[in-house]
């Protein structure tokens, strides 16, 4: 019962926000045979600067609090993006993005925390699925009980017009598939990346930094996340209601339950790689 009030007032503020700022300032949708962009995100600017720089013609632009950055690679238009952090920056910088550019696809990027300890800082893992580790209901205990994650049962939010606690049909972990097209494009160009391995799993996000052993352990083990983050399963929730291709791309920045400690400069081998990726995207599938 209290749940579902709380995500209609976000997407509600996601749409008037939207809304407002096309009113103000944004730009006419592309002409028929205009090439939409590849939107390049990230949360910090260690996630974004880099690859920032790397754009031709570049110009930035603001929107509130989000930035964004307009310029092509090999001629090709790209919008690397400021998301800001969490999921409901991350959800309304990609409505904003969806809104403005009409982009042919998106690739959410950054830092992220290893769930199994094969994983190693400067690993990167391709998100063939992205879920959302923070969509609960709990289990009931009395006052003075404490809680038990164990008895906590998956939301999907998408699948339930009543109380998402009370159906049965939402009882469940929504699971948002990488596009295959732009996992093509990483697949091609992984043995470009040196500085660890390019592994294929489950990118988990949400707004909680998980420091649990037994917690991290039964996501893994019951969901199959290999990492977790706060921002990609919102971006791909989103950018699936606009039918906008989506992949996520994590590189281990730490990892817990190997003793993995965290480096910032993971931030900028992961925009190295998805350079590549957006390079290799751009000549293999929009430029064909």
């Amino acid at each position: 019962m209290n749940a579902m009030p709380r995500v209609s007032a976000g997407l509600f503020a996601v749409a008037l926000l939207t809304a407002c700022v096309t009113r103000e300032a944004a730009p006419a949708p592309p002409a028929v045979d205009a090439a939409r962009p590849v939107v390049v995100q990230g949360a910090m600017d260690l996630e974004i600067r880099k690859l920032a720089g790397t754009l031709e013609h570049v110009t930035e632009e603001k929107v509130h609090g989000w930035t964004f950055w307009r310029g092509t690679i090999d001629g090709y238009p790209v919008v690397i993006s400021k998301t800001l952090k969490g999921m409901s920056n991350a959800a309304a910088a990609t409505a904003l993005a969806a809104e403005r550019y009409h982009p042919v696809a998106i690739i959410n990027q950054g830092t992220a925390g290893g769930h199994e300890p094969d994983l190693h800082v400067y690993d990167i893992v391709l998100g063939i699925q992205a879920v959302n580790l923070g969509s609960f209901k709990t289990g009931y205990r009395a006052r003075g009980r404490g809680s038990s994650f164990a008895e906590w049962t998956p939301l999907d939010l998408m699948r339930s017009e009543g109380s998402a606690g009370e159906d049965p049909n939402a009882r469940s972990m929504r699971r948002f598939g990488g596009d295959e097209g732009l996992l093509t494009a990483a697949r091609r160009v992984r043995g470009t990346y040196r500085k660890g391995r390019v592994v294929e799993g489950v990118i988990g996000s949400s707004e909680i930094w998980n420091s649990e052993i037994d917690r991290i352990q039964r996501f893994h083990d019951q969901f199959g996340t290999m990492a977790e983050e706060m921002e990609t399963a919102s971006a791909a929730q989103i950018a699936g209601l606009f039918d906008i291709p989506l992949l996520g791309i994590r590189v281990v920045s730490n990892n817990i339950t190997n003793g993995g400690t965290y480096d910032a400069l993971t931030g900028e081998a992961c925009q190295e790689y998805v350079y590549d990726v957006v390079k290799a995207y751009i000549g293999e599938t929009l430029k064909r």
